[in-house]
């Protein structure tokens, strides 16, 4: 969620148009036909569904807002942090939810969305460097770019461009804690040993929508050698 949605005190109540208006300060009204599979329960309370409230939610999120929220739902979740295997959602499944209703308010939005919207992306600021990036004209990144491939203990980039040698790290609030602070940097001198060149990027950066970071990047890739595909790793990559 954008922080000043996430933030809000709002409580969204929906309901079929068969039932009276929803009058009452603090609750926002809403009529709509939701399917079985697109509501759950918890602790009694039926809720929307996280695929079904993002199919919502376009009509007030703007599209880049929308491919956040999208990727959040449908990036592999790593089990040992969140006791979870599977994504929320896939793409696809977002894909049907859309086709199911195709006279809902924002479904334009939400159809520009899926078009966007890949799997990796561990956070809302890696997702808007991408968007940011595609923007600028640069070469889609690839996500969560393992230094060694073959290795499942690897290091990875949040981003990166493996023939360039290129990675890119969006370092966050929690990147300040001096344990995060050790570890990242081990994982950035493990590229920068193997030859690469390693672009750490911060809140700063976000807060100009990674205007400034796309100008480096496009000045650090004129200048960055190809790396023959039998040593960077995959010989169809940028």
């Amino acid at each position: 969620m954008p922080p000043w949605l996430s933030d809000s005190e709002e409580l969204h109540l929906s309901k079929p148009r068969a039932l009276p208006e929803v009058r009452r300060k603090g609750v926002v009204g809403h009529t709509v036909l939701a399917l079985d599979d697109e509501v759950e329960t918890m602790d009694g309370i039926r809720i929307s569904a996280r695929p079904r409230t993002w199919l919502d939610l376009a009509r007030r999120l703007s599209l880049s807002e929308l491919v956040c929220m999208g990727d959040e739902l449908v990036r592999i979740p790593r089990f040992g942090l969140e006791g979870r295997r599977e994504p929320f959602t896939t793409v696809d499944g977002l894909r049907s939810m859309v086709s199911r209703h195709p006279n809902l308010q924002g479904i334009v939005r939400a159809r520009a969305a899926l078009e966007l919207m890949r799997v990796g992306s561990d956070s809302g600021p890696e997702t808007l460097l991408r968007l940011a990036m595609c923007d600028a004209g640069l070469p889609e990144p690839e996500l969560q770019l393992p230094l060694r491939p073959e290795s499942p203990g690897s290091p990875t980039a949040d981003l990166g461009y493996r023939r360039r040698r290129l990675a890119f790290q969006y370092d966050g609030g929690h990147h300040l804690l001096p344990a995060q602070i050790f570890s990242d940097r081990r994982r950035d001198k493990a590229f920068e040993s193997a030859g690469w060149t390693v672009l750490v990027l911060t809140k700063d950066d976000l807060a100009d929508g990674f205007a400034g970071a796309t100008v480096r990047i496009k000045r650090i890739l004129r200048t960055a050698h190809i790396s023959p595909s039998a040593v960077a790793g995959f010989s169809g990559q940028v």
